[in-house]
């Protein structure tokens, strides 16, 4: 594989994280007045780690594992509850868009930067 290759290769993938990642985040909005709903994550840093070179997984502080394979393979994890509820689910809908805001910042920033190589590289071709 060669240096474009693995740059679009690692693009691809972190997008595909964040598109999952916030799929995941709309079902713990979808589900704030869901009783006994457990708010569902993926450690992204190590999911796109691993996506890159499988190793050895660790959670992230305030996940824990779910055992449950999510997107691309990866692990999902339980958020752990802030402030438990009555009905047992621990969806803080604050956090919950806190975490949407800052997973579609992070998308819209990995598009801007592929887009920019792009236009480095038709640049470079034509002149």
């Amino acid at each position: 594989m060669n240096k474009l290759d693995a740059l679009f290769q690692f693009n691809q993938t972190a997008l595909s994280l964040h598109a999952e990642r916030q799929k995941l985040i709309a079902s713990n909005i979808a589900n704030a007045d869901t009783p006994g709903y457990k708010a569902r994550d993926i450690d992204f840093a190590s999911a796109l780690k691993d996506a890159r070179a499988p190793q050895s997984k660790l959670a992230a502080p305030g996940l824990k594992t779910l055992g449950d394979k999510g997107p691309m393979d990866t692990e999902l994890m339980y958020r752990s509850a802030v402030q438990r509820s009555v009905d047992g689910n621990t969806v803080d809908i604050d956090v919950e868009r806190a975490q949407f805001a800052e997973n579609a910042v992070r998308y819209e920033a990995q598009t801007m930067f592929i887009s920019s190589k792009i236009k480095a590289m038709l640049a470079a071709i034509q002149g």
